[in-house]
């Protein structure tokens, strides 16, 4: 078909690049975007008496009519043309003649492509932020019924202290929130409207850019039309944001993997979400954690690869923008998918809080309590740190606890120990004394779920003031 650009050309574009420079194939993902945009670009036409109302009228109505028939599987859009904005208009100029040639007045490609993008991105933006938020929901209950399931806490991975459930959850809470913040900030920069930057110089027609931006949800016009078509940092960012989302669920889906070991037994997976081997019966694999771990480096790719792209392009449109879209829209697919999956994976596991609890127990977990005990009866720490180093060789030579220890061993290393000895180094001891803010205690993480609560009642997407179609 004719392109839209071909009058300055003699011939037709070799087959061959034209494929290569068409965007179709992919760019039909924001047909809605790029008809919302042309709806609230024509409504400003005709605001300003660029266009009649009979004729801003029709396209409107007309553009309504393409968007219900695509949605509704009437109308396909196929290859055959170069890019969404290409079927849009020429399905519009099918169906009105000369008045739906009168749609890209006062526009460029350049300043719609721009316009799709932020719109779209933005959309992606809100669902990713809902689908954080449910899973912080998910992550907060199992710490609300995990304030006393003892565990071992790690470094290094291998045991160090004795913490709970809810804390060691916790921690992951703080991760998501601050990825839900940067979320939050990325849409307060981003939110700004490009159409009516033309190519790169504005336009010469009396446009209304305020009114299209207030049309679209957008707190203004961006101001300055050369960066309004070439910025794609709001896109940058949100990739940026994915790839640290990704990188939380990869370290959360690990710690699924090694808990789910036969070593550790700290989990079960639900049967829905994980799978089996074809040859050993045994098996039960942790297929969506390892998936999850898995995609991270894909999200990775995609900000790697826009990164590359921009790295060198001068002011302002130039075409190697075109692959902002395919990389990126993989990457948001995919990290909405990992969001959703992992969440309905942690909310279907079940806690082996016994196991928990014997691991911290035989891991010499609380050692550090037991050198504590000594620094409280006068022994300076270096000497404390050393007596209970000893004691650690006796209790893997004999392959017992500490607690397992009599109080006649305990004296026989240090005869500072008494029986309250015990009682001080308990798994329960050893947790809820921990009580400064951020600690495992019990009424320490009770007055941090409480204001985990207290957030997740608020949201900062109810503040919002987008129109239904966005």
């Amino acid at each position: 078909m004719a392109q839209l650009w071909g009058g300055r050309f003699t011939k037709e574009t070799d087959k061959l690049v034209y494929n290569f420079n068409a965007s179709i194939s992919f760019d039909q993902k924001f047909y809605k975007q790029d008809m919302e945009g042309s709806i609230a670009h024509v409504k400003m036409l005709g605001k300003q008496g660029i266009l009649t109302e009979k004729e801003m009228q029709d396209i409107v109505d007309c553009l309504k009519e393409i968007l219900k028939e695509v949605e509704g599987g009437k109308l396909i859009i196929t290859d055959e043309y170069e890019d969404i904005h290409s079927f849009v208009e020429a399905k519009l100029i099918d169906r009105l003649g000369d008045t739906g040639k009168k749609l890209h007045t006062g526009r460029s490609r350049n300043d719609q492509v721009a316009l799709d993008m932020r719109l779209y991105t933005r959309q992606e933006v809100l669902h990713t932020d809902k689908l954080v938020k449910e899973l912080l929901e998910t992550i907060l209950k199992i710490m609300e019924e995990n304030t006393e399931t003892i565990m071992p806490g790690f470094t290094h991975l291998q045991k160090a202290q004795p913490i709970t459930l809810a804390h060691h959850m916790g921690a992951y809470f703080e991760m998501f929130r601050r990825d839900r913040l940067r979320l939050q900030d990325i849409f307060q920069r981003m939110n700004y409207c490009p159409l009516g930057s033309g190519a790169l110089a504005g336009t010469t027609y009396p446009l209304d850019r305020e009114y299209t931006a207030e049309l679209l949800g957008f707190y203004g016009p961006t101001l300055n039309s050369m960066d309004g078509v070439s910025d794609r940092d709001y896109l940058i960012e949100f990739l940026s944001a994915l790839s640290t989302i990704m990188m939380h669920l990869s370290r959360f889906s690990e710690e699924v993997i090694i808990w789910n070991s036969n070593e550790y037994q700290f989990v079960e997976i639900d049967d829905a979400y994980s799978t089996g081997s074809s040859i050993m019966p045994q098996k039960k694999n942790p297929d969506i954690a390892e998936l999850v771990r898995g995609k991270t480096g894909r999200v990775y790719g995609a900000l790697m690869s826009l990164l590359t792209t921009m790295k060198g392009i001068p002011l302002a449109y130039n075409k190697d923008m075109q692959e902002d879209k395919e990389l990126s829209f993989d990457a948001m697919d995919t990290a909405k998918g990992c969001l959703a999956l992992f969440k309905g994976m942690l909310a279907t596991m079940k806690f082996n809080k016994e196991k928990m609890h014997d691991s911290a127990n035989k891991g010499f977990t609380n050692a550090t309590d037991a050198a504590d005990y000594l620094v409280n009866h006068g022994v300076p720490f270096r000497d404390a740190h050393g007596i209970v180093g000893r004691i650690v060789l006796y209790c893997l030579d004999k392959k017992i606890a500490i607690d397992d220890m009599s109080l006649d061993e305990l004296k026989a290393i240090c005869p500072v120990f008494e029986e309250d000895i015990y009682e001080a180094i308990s798994m329960e001891t050893c947790v809820n004394k921990r009580l400064t803010v951020g600690a495992p205690g019990k009424d320490a993480m009770e007055k941090v779920i409480a204001l985990h609560k207290e957030y997740l009642a608020k949201d900062w997407q109810d503040e919002l003031n987008l129109p239904e179609e966005a």
